[in-house]
């Protein structure tokens, strides 16, 4: 699950790197622009208000599990599958479980770092460039600040001096990052009920870089006030990559620390 391209099988697993990154957490009405100050005084009240919204929802962990379906570069035509096991543990605590064509890996982030146990037992640290892409919970706010969360949406891009309002399936939506029309412009799609139901980044693929385009929905409600996402899309240069279609979610669920330990992963049968 790198974007190294070393071998037909990591260049499979590409794709389902960029959406593990955005899979947990997890979204046209014309407006004009608005100036800098009015842009990030929008962006921030639509942040706030939604941050506000889970104010009284506790969530301790997550375990969601999810069936892939990688294309081919063509966008059209499937070309392999696999199940994950995505599992969040308050805070900033992951690990991802895959099976993909019969061969499992586990990735593991704890803060800043993040480990891979690949198929055949080597377990290694991410380099950084590689960890960034990792970092699952960037798109959620829970448990995290209105702050800490246009923060990090601008570690990609996002700008938040500049919004505008439209809608998603006959929903409102706040745009944040991008102007009306600007489709190829780093951007976050924020649902005032259900969260990020889109994601706009550009990020460096085998090929090159591409516009990477991530869309949330089926959003079900998970836990008062907390609606989860059990459809996403990854789309790279207007090419449908990868489909994911969650199974089961669950919240609050016990998960064990001994799951996010580095050195348990190492001693895994």
């Amino acid at each position: 699950m790198t974007f190294g391209a070393t071998s037909p099988y990591k260049s499979r697993v590409i794709p389902t790197a960029q959406a593990t990154a955005f899979a947990v957490c997890a979204t046209a009405l014309a407006a004009a622009v608005a100036v800098q100050a009015q842009g990030a005084s929008d962006a921030r009240r639509a942040v706030s208000a939604f941050v506000s919204r889970l104010a009284d929802t506790r969530v301790a962990d997550l375990e969601v599990r999810q069936s892939l379906t990688i294309y081919h570069s063509d966008g059209r035509h499937p070309q392999s599958t696999g199940e994950q096991r995505v599992m969040l543990k308050m805070p900033r605590r992951q690990r991802v479980e895959q099976v993909l064509e019969g061969r499992r890996e586990v990735r593991l982030t704890v803060g800043d770092r993040t480990w891979v146990r690949h198929p055949d037992g080597r377990v290694v640290e991410v380099p950084p460039g590689e960890r960034d892409r990792a970092r699952a919970a960037l798109f959620t706010a829970l448990p995290r600040s209105a702050e800490d969360l246009l923060a990090e949406w601008k570690s990609f891009g996002v700008r938040d001096d500049v919004t505008h309002a439209s809608r998603v399936r006959g929903r409102p939506v706040t745009v944040i990052g991008a102007g009306p029309g600007e489709r190829a412009t780093p951007a976050v799609w924020l649902d005032p009920e259900y969260g990020v139901v889109r994601v706009v980044t550009r990020d460096r693929l085998p090929s090159g870089s591409a516009l990477v385009d991530v869309v949330f929905s089926e959003h079900r409600p998970l836990l008062a006030g907390f609606h989860f996402p059990h459809r996403q899309e990854l789309f790279a240069d207007g090419r449908l990559l990868l489909l994911v279609v969650v199974r089961s979610a669950a919240v609050n669920v016990g998960l064990a620390d001994a799951l996010f330990d580095p050195g348990a992963l190492r001693r895994e049968p």
